[in-house]
């Protein structure tokens, strides 16, 4: 007989950083652009206002992924042109979820991107949670390749 895992919470975070060749101003814009998703971000179908803020604190977000999941995002702390923070209410096997995309200038033409996240699981097992926080990695870095493949044009 197979024992089967024990399924407790769990905590891990993730963060990414990549360099791009642009200016601050541009590469702010398109992060800024909370409902501009599909242009960069993996498997993102669509994503919609819910709020009627567009930009800074309150701004909601519903993200619509290529398999029909959904996910409810609301911006909680934001600093024009530097970083926003928002955390996920819906859509995540997660009891948490609060992620940072901040950007530092390198240089007049180069500006350093980062995305990281926390997050606290729903019950699962230690290896569901690990292959979890390896797919957020590898979903943020092409993530990230793809906004610089866009910026850097």
């Amino acid at each position: 007989m197979t024992k089967t895992p024990k399924k407790s919470f769990h905590t891990g975070s993730v963060k990414k950083t990549i360099t791009i060749k642009s200016s601050n101003d541009k590469v702010w814009r398109k992060i800024s652009n909370i409902v501009g998703l599909p242009t960069w971000v993996v498997n993102v179908k669509k994503t919609v206002y819910l709020s009627k803020k567009k930009r800074g604190v309150g701004a909601v977000r519903l993200i619509t992924f290529v398999d029909g999941s959904k996910i409810e995002e609301h911006v909680i702390t934001w600093k024009n042109r530097e970083y926003f923070t928002y955390i996920a209410t819906e859509g995540l096997p997660l009891r948490a979820y609060v992620a940072t995309i901040s950007i530092k200038i390198k240089s007049k033409k180069s500006v350093k991107l980062t995305w990281q996240s926390y997050l606290n699981s729903k019950k699962m097992s230690e290896k569901q949670f690990l292959e979890f926080l390896s797919f957020m990695g590898s979903f943020y870095e092409t993530s990230l390749k793809n906004l610089k493949a866009l910026l850097e044009k």
